[in-house]
């Protein structure tokens, strides 16, 4: 398959590096001329702007999106739609609202062009591991990227799933990472509680290890937070001030929205803009877990 990837950030860059691994081809776009250099050096075809994007890609065109979630994808689809035609496919791999979403399709079906939506999961990890992705979009789309799909995938049986219609996808995407915001938040209570019991002067590094085999609560996620803690546990180089990229607030808006209860991920997102006005350890792991799973940046401390 012959896609078209437009924006050749950490995640865009290392997908189509695992897409050209498995023998697709790759022509990629990018504001930066040394992100498309990059990709260049990988075995893509680069193009310098989304007109000669679209003129390397066959019919039907497969233009996959990951750029930032928000007015960049609106802009790049007032560029895109015009020169797309009748059974291209347009794909967001972002994090979007799923409500722009639906607008995004309505405006794409003007065109005769398909809108699949992709919520990916697996951050700076996806290109050794794979990705995790849900998808929504009409079957007939859906079909026609099955062969992508399954080469990102971990496995092509496994991580990745036709979630239903257009904006399913990033819908159950907004939820994953609502819940993924209160297991961490369950984390970083737990341990900050583990740092301040002097009495047993715990290395908090040899718990995270005992828990990751066998226990209950063993996940990626500690296995990041035992990596996190391998170095220096007081996280001495990290501020505790803990990013929100959108999906946890749209999930607690949504809950409201539907009458559903939500208290964890509710108190895990208000946790997150309390860290911005206290110190605590808690807010240091979640922000050095962040890291570790996504790549996402930490605000250095001075001290």
């Amino acid at each position: 398959m012959r896609i078209g990837m437009i924006g050749l950030g950490k995640m865009g860059a290392n997908m189509s590096r695992r897409l050209l691994n498995d023998g697709h081809d790759i022509v990629g776009f990018d504001l930066d001329p040394d992100a498309i250099a990059a990709v260049e050096e990988d075995g893509a075809d680069g193009a310098t702007d989304l007109d000669a994007l679209v003129d390397q890609l066959p019919t039907p065109r497969v233009c996959w999106m990951m750029v930032p979630a928000g007015d960049a994808v609106d802009a790049t689809l007032d560029d895109l739609l015009p020169q797309l035609h009748d059974g291209d496919i347009v794909v967001d791999g972002g994090n979007s609202n799923y409500k722009d979403t639906l607008r995004r399709a309505g405006r794409a079906e003007e065109h005769g062009v398909h809108y699949v939506d992709v919520g990916t999961s697996g951050g700076v990890w996806g290109l050794r591991e794979g990705y995790s992705m849900m998808v929504g979009g009409p079957d007939e789309a859906v079909g026609h990227l099955r062969p992508a799909l399954e080469t990102l995938a971990p496995g092509p049986d496994k991580g990745w799933g036709h979630m239903g219609e257009v904006g399913a996808g990033h819908f159950v995407k907004m939820v994953h990472n609502g819940i993924e915001y209160g297991v961490m938040q369950a984390y970083a209570e737990g341990f900050d509680i583990l740092k301040n019991k002097d009495t047993f002067d715990l290395d908090l590094q040899q718990v995270a290890e005992t828990w990751r085999f066998g226990s209950v609560i063993r996940s990626w996620l500690l296995d990041l937070t035992a990596r996190a803690l391998d170095d220096d546990q007081d996280l001495p180089r990290i501020e505790p001030w803990v990013d929100d990229s959108g999906e946890g607030r749209w999930t607690v808006k949504e809950a409201i929205d539907l009458d559903v209860p939500a208290p964890v991920i509710t108190d895990a997102l208000i946790s997150r803009l309390d860290s911005r006005v206290e110190n605590s350890y808690t807010h240091k792991l979640l922000a050095a877990m962040r890291n570790q799973f996504g790549g996402h940046d930490v605000k250095e401390s001075d001290e």
